[in-house]
């Protein structure tokens, strides 16, 4: 069970992660993401940095890995089918398109566990967030 999204970005990739990579800023998703409070203490770049998104998605950065731009986190309580549903995991990961300088960024999740809809509820969330992204850094 799983939902992937991608999208191309027309930026490099430096530009990109510096972009996404602080967990506690989505300021880049607007129109999709209104709020993003921080939960805790640590830092938007620290594993275990917890981030509440829209007053309803508490999400806990698991990994951040710098060399290879990979940004991996679980969502621990969400709205919808995401209440049932247990061990999600999502994924960004960005690669270089040396074609025109571009950024390929790849959006995915998976889950252990549900009572179903979870791809038809996340998907356009995903959708918007790449289609800002893109926006935010045309």
């Amino acid at each position: 069970m799983g939902c992937y999204n991608s999208k191309i970005v027309n930026a490099p990739i430096g530009k990109v992660w510096q972009t996404i990579r602080n967990f506690h800023d989505m300021s880049w998703a607007a129109g999709v993401v209104e709020t993003c409070d921080n939960v805790g203490t640590a830092k938007g770049d620290q594993l275990g940095a917890r981030r509440k998104l829209n007053g309803v998605f508490v999400e806990t950065l698991q990994g951040l890995n710098d060399a290879d731009h990979v940004i991996t986190y679980s969502i621990d309580e969400g709205p919808g089918p995401l209440a049932t549903t247990t061990g999600y995991v999502g994924k960004v990961r960005l690669f270089s398109v040396t074609d025109g300088d571009k950024t390929f960024v790849e959006w995915s999740s998976t889950w252990t566990d549900s009572s179903g809809g979870v791809k038809e509820f996340c998907d356009p969330v995903y959708q918007g967030v790449l289609a800002a992204l893109a926006k935010k850094l045309a």
